[in-house]
């Protein structure tokens, strides 16, 4: 059977069709309900089954892969393209997530492991910490704004930075609040520093990890992030393969015969386009010969351009340090 799923957070619609096209079956299951466990129950092994890749597929996917291997997950703005219709609704789209999936026509997402997914899991946790720090200490950058008071550290939340806003005098409802603040960071940052010793580890046990640490400004961390979101290195033919997927490739448009090369596309993974980006003043710094093509660039084009273009030469390099197994001293 070829099963289309159109799924939503609280329920499923579900299109079950053979596979000469007849519609066998079609419903809308409630998520934690019998019919949900029936449904489930009833998947066979042979089953071919199409769903798109939404925020909470995974909880979906990971159910259904103990039942059959044969799930295909649908690029949403794909299908939308080739499945557009003037009638939008459960039904309409759970049927032709079935029909493009029996004729062959699905445009397929890539599905990373689950050992992978959970990389990815405890990395954007990290991240998303990192993320809240960030907010709390720009509150009290706010609060000392307020009260006209300029830090006399570089770095305020640094040993002595953090001596200064203990003992600084504010009236009572600010000290309050920066105490508050102050206590949230100290928490923050123990979390920060356990995740980051199991990313350490995971690290240190990963040969291509050990291979994307030879990169200046590449850490622990950041060769993980680029591992988990690359994947498998063997699903991009070539080298513009992973550069789209990046979303680094310049957009392009053609129109009377003349073709135009615009901004990048930034469509595809956000995470591996920001860590690059990330790490291109390190590489910068490290490197004659990227020194020399950013300095040049930053003369023609500007800081933007020049940062994105250099990102776009690591993830070649990256991509083919992956393949062979080599460290980035040849790619230097």
């Amino acid at each position: 059977m070829y099963i289309g799923i159109d799924l939503h957070k609280k329920y499923s619609f579900v299109t079950i069709m053979d596979m000469n096209g007849n519609i066998i079956n079609q419903k809308r299951i409630e998520h934690n309900s019998k019919d949900f466990d029936d449904f489930i129950s009833s998947i066979d092994e042979n089953d071919q089954i199409a769903m798109e890749a939404t925020t909470n597929w995974y909880y979906f996917y990971e159910l259904l892969e103990s039942k059959t291997k044969n799930i295909v997950l649908a690029h949403p703005a794909k299908t939308r393209v080739i499945a557009e219709a003037k009638v939008k609704n459960d039904k309409v789209d759970s049927k032709m997530l079935a029909h493009l999936l029996r004729t062959d026509l699905l445009p397929k997402a890539y599905i990373p492991s689950r050992e992978t997914r959970d990389l990815r899991e405890l990395l954007r946790y990290r991240a998303s910490l990192v993320r809240f720090r960030t907010q709390i200490k720009n509150k009290i950058y706010a609060i000392l704004s307020k009260n006209g008071i300029t830090s006399p550290y570089s770095d305020l939340f640094g040993k002595a930075g953090m001596a200064f806003l203990k003992h600084i005098k504010l009236r009572e409802s600010y000290r309050q609040s920066v105490d508050g603040y102050l206590n949230i960071i100290q928490q923050i940052n123990t979390q920060i520093n356990d995740v980051s010793k199991d990313i350490d580890q995971i690290a240190k046990l990963d040969d291509k990890a050990q291979i994307l640490m030879s990169i200046s400004g590449i850490g622990a961390y950041s060769a993980l992030l680029i591992l988990s979101e690359i994947g498998d290195i063997s699903r991009f033919p070539r080298e513009n393969s992973i550069v789209s997927y990046a979303g680094l490739a310049p957009s392009v448009h053609s129109s009377g015969g003349r073709t135009y090369h615009g901004h990048i596309t930034k469509q595809g993974s956000r995470w591996l386009r920001w860590i690059l980006i990330e790490a291109v003043p390190h590489v910068v710094d490290s490197s004659p010969s990227y020194r020399c093509l950013y300095n040049n660039l930053v003369a023609k084009k500007g800081k933007g351009t020049a940062k994105v273009a250099i990102a776009r030469k690591l993830l070649v390099a990256i991509y083919y340090m992956l393949q062979r197994g080599e460290r980035f001293d040849k790619w230097k």
